[in-house]
């Protein structure tokens, strides 16, 4: 949607355009490297901030990890599947030219998840509403479950306010984030944050049923992390989902990559693609500019990297100062990666919905393998399937996203067994009750190799890496490089994976620089 078409836009963008010409810092020359969800949106705050905003993508689309598959009237989301925290996003098309509702079809969800548990058990949660939702466990599975939930997501709650400004939107400081937590917040707010207990050892504390142990669990995986070493502090990310509701893209997340991308040249940001960055050049002061495979010197203040992290400081930055941040990530855990499936399925399939999570009846053993470089035996299935006749060719049939945690490729050769382990997959499937191999018109199989020749993220590794160990949350890589002029978003840097955060490291990244006003190079 062109926000500056005659009609009544033309005043808002107008407002936007007066915004850019009015800004009262010195303008600096940004190179922004990839068009991921992160790299695009700090183009845009940039550029509304008054900078010279170029966007470099290696690739022949935008979007990043945010993207689509398409074929014979099926769609799939290949990428994030699910919008939490709609506001982050909401700010950031106020802020550059118009509302988020304007520029994509944004869908509440009433049903969220539908849960199914290896005692053959089911459980549906409504898509917001903390309350509702502990309501419905009481109602499903019985005994304390509603009073359990009801009471951990309090403490959630208090968690989510407690880190949420001074952790969550604003810089990383590395260890010194967890000495603020102590010197600044009162006892009783470090306990319930619980910086030195697991995710896991959280949920046996308040959950009495292992079915909502499992559930909690799960919310680890969002951080390509290990339940059993992931600090509890993730809590909130349930909390988030159920207070600030679970939505849908019409058309699929990917459309919030093209709206992006709209959004980023109306407001004129330079963007290309096909421009493979391979080098950040600095000198004394920091950062020059970039040179790229073709041999391109392109002069710049500023360089906002999007591109995983470890990738970014390994191959990319040859400063002497990029060597501690390096080191520091080579000492961390990577982050789980993904196996995925997009099945083309006949007919439609009762008791589906949009998001179904089957569970395994040994959870340890999935973490086990996937931290210890072997494929799952017997892996949690995730499949989204929307109900959405735009992911469709016809009401008759149904697109099936379908998805495991997965070990990184590297330690297992993804490619010389991503047949047969996508044949393993369906067999699983159809043991717990969705055998669909007889209503396949054919299916496409996305490995860890496939990711990390896509997007250069090493092994496939989704998050860059884990949050497995009580101080790895907060010591991700720092969005404020120790290269000055160097700057990272995107879900390997502060504050995490998943399109809430990445949208929040963008707006962190645009507010650092503003404060920064360099000026611009000879």
């Amino acid at each position: 949607m062109d926000l500056c078409a005659p009609g009544n836009r033309r005043r808002r963008c107008a407002v936007v355009g007066a915004l850019i010409e009015s800004y009262a810092g010195p303008m600096a020359r940004v190179i922004v490297i990839g068009a991921g969800a992160g790299g695009m949106a700090a183009a845009a705050r940039l550029r509304v901030k008054g900078h010279d905003v170029t966007l470099l993508e290696q690739g022949e689309r935008y979007g990043g990890k945010l993207a689509r598959y398409e074929r014979d009237g099926f769609v799939f989301d290949t990428g994030p599947s699910l919008l939490t925290l709609p506001a982050v996003y909401r700010d950031l098309f106020l802020k550059t030219g118009g509302p988020l509702e304007d520029a994509v079809d944004i869908q509440p969800l009433d049903t969220a998840f539908s849960y199914r548990f290896s005692d053959d058990t089911s459980l549906e949660l409504p898509g917001t509403d903390p309350g509702r939702i502990a309501q419905a466990m009481g109602e499903q599975l019985g005994g304390t479950a509603a009073h359990d939930w009801r009471d951990l997501m309090a403490r959630a709650a208090d968690v989510w306010r407690i880190t949420r400004q001074p952790f969550i939107q604003s810089p990383l400081d590395g260890a010194g984030t967890l000495l603020r937590l102590g010197l600044t917040t009162h006892p009783s707010a470090v306990r319930a944050v619980a910086p030195f207990t697991t995710l896991r050892r959280l949920g046996q504390h308040h959950l009495r049923d292992p079915r909502q142990v499992q559930i909690l669990d799960r919310y680890a995986t969002y951080q390509g992390s290990d339940p059993r070493r992931a600090p509890a502090a993730l809590m909130t990310v349930p909390y988030v989902e159920q207070a600030f509701g679970a939505w849908h893209l019409g058309g699929g997340l990917a459309t919030l990559a093209d709206a992006l991308a709209a959004r980023c040249r109306e407001r004129g940001v330079d963007m290309r693609l096909g421009v493979d960055v391979r080098r950040i050049t600095t000198n004394s002061a920091g950062v020059t500019g970039v040179e790229t495979a073709d041999g391109e010197r392109m002069a710049a203040d500023i360089v906002v990297a999007n591109t995983d992290a470890e990738h970014l400081y390994a191959s990319m930055v040859d400063d002497p100062r990029g060597r501690k941040p390096l080191r520091t990530l080579r000492r961390a855990t990577p982050s789980l990666a993904g196996f995925v499936l997009m099945l083309a399925v006949r007919g439609r399939t009762p008791g589906l919905r949009h998001h179904n999570v089957w569970f395994p009846s040994n959870y340890d053993a999935e973490f086990d393998a996937i931290f210890d470089g072997r494929p799952v035996d017997d892996p949690t299935i995730y499949v989204c399937s929307p109900d959405d006749p735009r992911m469709r060719p016809d009401s008759d049939h149904e697109s099936w996203f379908v998805l495991v945690n997965a070990p990184r490729h590297g330690p297992i050769d993804w490619d010389a067994i991503r047949e047969s382990y996508a044949d393993h997959v369906l067999e699983v499937m159809a043991r717990r009750g969705f055998d669909v191999r007889d209503r396949l018109l054919w299916r496409e199989i996305r490995t860890p190799a496939d990711l990390e020749r896509g997007v250069r993220t090493p092994g496939g590794s989704i998050y860059g890496t884990s949050s497995n160990g009580i101080r790895a949350a907060f010591l991700r890589p720092a969005n404020i490089s120790p290269v000055p002029g160097l700057y990272l978003v995107g879900g390997s840097s502060h504050p995490g994976g998943g399109l809430p955060l990445v949208g929040i490291s963008a707006e962190i990244v645009a507010d650092s620089i503003g404060r920064a006003r360099p000026s611009p190079s000879a």
